[in-house]
């Protein structure tokens, strides 16, 4: 073998083993997105939804809400018996705001129930996506398996905005979208 065959054979080999370890670390760090990825989809399927203390924040958040604008529109009534010395239609403008504010709050309580309910079948669907996204199949089977009845993946499908791709997760508007 010439000078220049070995050199070249040697250049060869170099390379080589660079590429193989390029692609060890590069398998490495694919192992390691997907058993996040993994975790994460499992722990979202066994806890969908809101956590007990993001319910009670919102709850509390709602309620509040709903509590200080009846209690400036009773400040408000108030205000006026002491401005016009007159208290005729006091008590029954009192008893229709507390009347008001039981049916608001009940309204209320009642939507964020169902928001939350909502939002369990949302995150469950996603969680279900994402599995099937990394093992590649179909996610109905995967519901059929894991004993989730398919009707999550058609809410799912319900509340994908048309035109987007992928699987978003996160709260608000901003969220992580993964290019499944």
């Amino acid at each position: 073998m010439s000078r220049a065959s070995t050199q070249t054979a040697q250049f060869t080999d170099q390379e080589r083993a660079s590429i193989d370890a390029t692609n060890a670390q590069l398998l490495a760090q694919r192992a390691g997105v997907g058993n996040t990825a993994l975790s994460g989809f499992q722990n979202m399927l066994a806890n969908p939804g809101f956590t007990q203390a993001q319910q009670a924040a919102i709850t509390g958040a709602t309620q509040g809400s709903l509590g200080s604008a009846f209690d400036a529109l009773s400040q408000r009534a108030a205000n006026r018996v002491a401005r016009t010395n007159n208290s005729a239609g006091f008590s029954d403008t009192l008893d229709q705001l507390a009347r008001s504010q039981g049916q608001q709050q009940a309204g209320a309580a009642q939507r964020n129930q169902i928001a939350f309910a909502n939002n369990a079948q949302q995150q469950q669907g996603e969680a279900l996506s994402g599995l099937s996204g990394l093992f590649g199949i179909d996610s109905n089977m995967l519901s059929r398996t894991l004993g989730i009845p398919s009707e999550l993946l058609a809410t799912r499908a319900k509340v994908t905005p048309a035109g987007t791709s992928g699987l978003k997760l996160g709260f608000g508007p901003v969220g992580l979208n993964l290019g499944f």
